[in-house]
Parts: structure tokens; sequence; C-alpha cells
């Protein structure tokens, strides 16, 4: 009898160890919001336009296209003005000539303000811990990107793009009452 308390004990203590080191089997989210496979082609891809020179088919041609492409919003020339419309601290002469092309142009003006992105989430560590809620740990890898195109008659007068280049975010979430944690609370509200 004792011996076999022993081997349950034993062999719950080996089923631990083992599911500890099986992170593989914790869950991953992957996010894709862009037709770029990296920031560094997005890029690319928004410098190789020409103000005053490319047009909406060159643009089609390096595959942006606003209503083919996801996470695109179409500006209207309301949305420029309220974006770039002079302050006390940024003067007309301050302004891109590109800018001040469109906003000139009234309706003729329009802009697409490009977003996109490739993120992952990877839940890390102990499966064991992770499972019984003492402890999560959370990678988020990836890049973000956003670009802003300004049009005039189907011509682009001014493009930019910013974002991140490169996401690396480690999270830790702690429970030292692991399953209990989520309890407590639930327990205060429902009486």
């Amino acid at each position: 009898m004792i011996l076999f308390k022993f081997l349950k004990v034993l062999f719950l203590l080996l089923m631990t160890l083992q599911l500890g080191a099986c992170s593989f089997m914790l869950p991953k989210v992957r996010s894709e919001s862009s037709p770029f496979k990296s920031f560094e082609e997005a890029k690319s891809a928004i410098e190789a336009l020409v103000p005053m020179k490319s047009d909406v088919k060159s643009l089609a041609a390096i595959g942006i296209d606003p209503l083919q492409q996801p996470n695109t919003v179409i500006l209207t020339q309301t949305d420029v003005v309220r974006r770039f419309v002079p302050s006390a601290l940024l003067k007309r002469e301050d302004l891109d000539p590109g800018v001040l092309a469109c906003l000139e142009a009234r309706d003729a003006c329009r802009g697409w303000e490009i977003t996109g992105a490739r993120v992952l989430r990877a839940r890390t560590g102990s499966l064991f811990l992770d499972f019984t809620n003492f402890s999560r740990h959370t990678q988020t890898t990836g890049w973000r990107f956003n670009a802003l195109i300004l049009l005039v008659n189907d011509t682009v007068v001014y493009r930019s793009w910013g974002g991140q280049p490169s996401l690396n975010e480690f999270e830790v979430n702690t429970n030292p009452l692991g399953p209990l944690q989520e309890m407590g609370p639930s327990i205060i509200t429902n009486q």
C-alpha cells in the first residue's frame, strides 16, 4: 500500500515536470493586417512614390489600393484640413508643398491612411504554471506600419510613413493563488 502511494506521488511529480516542459502546447495568436511581408517592404513601397509624378496606377502596381487593401482609411478633403490646418505653432509656409497643393485643390484632394501590422503573441514558459494560472508569460513580436498618401486628381502630392519596425514585448502575469486568484472578487461581489 505504501509502495502504491509512493508510485502514485512519483507519477504525479513526473507528469507535473513533464507538463512544465511542454511550452509548445501553449496558445499562440498571429495577427496579419498588411499585404507587405515586412516593415522594410512597406517602407520601400511608400518611399518609391514620387510626389507630383506617381499616380493611382503606380500605386496599384505596388499593391496599394484602398478598395483591395485592408485597414486603409479614405480621407476626404475635410479630414485632410483637420489634420494639417495651421495652428499657432505651425504656419502655412511650414507645411509641405504637397500638403498645400492638396489643401488648395479643395474637393480634388483626398488621402489614404494605411495601417498594417504583423504581430505574433506567444505564451511561453511552463504549461503547468500557465494552465493552473500561477504564472503566464506572453511574448509579443512583429512590426506595425502606418502611412499617409495625399492625392490631387489621382496624382500623389505627398507621402509619409512611420510605425514600429520591431516589436518585442515580454509580459509576465503572476498569481500567487493560482486558479483561486480570480475566485476572491467573485465571492465578494456575488453576495
